[in-house]
């Protein structure tokens, strides 16, 4: 699924605009990456949250070459997803696997 297909689905159950569910969507996806950029983290209820890890600066090996390579200290976006989701995932998972198999 793409921005454009969320878009699109988010419009038709809202009744709102492409446009301005569009306008909604960047906002919303400006504001998780500033947040995080400025060390904020984020936590959504039910759906998940978002913070910034630091990872430590370490040698790595180049997979092709074999040649160690240094990977300078660092911050990655990180993002962990409550249980409520995993478990809706889950069960929609479980259910769309058994209307196969029947």
């Amino acid at each position: 699924m793409t921005k454009a297909d969320i878009v699109e689905k988010v419009a038709f159950g809202t009744g709102l605009t492409k446009l301005e569910t569009e306008a909604i969507i960047e906002g919303f996806l400006n504001t998780v990456i500033l947040s995080l950029r400025d060390g904020n983290g984020i936590e959504i209820r039910g759906f998940g949250s978002y913070k910034v890890k630091k990872k430590n600066a370490r040698y790595a090996r180049n997979p092709r070459t074999g040649e160690k390579v240094f990977i300078p200290e660092h911050y990655v976006p990180v993002f962990k997803f409550s249980k409520d989701f995993k478990s809706a995932v889950d069960r929609g998972m479980k259910a769309k696997e058994e209307n196969q198999n029947n």
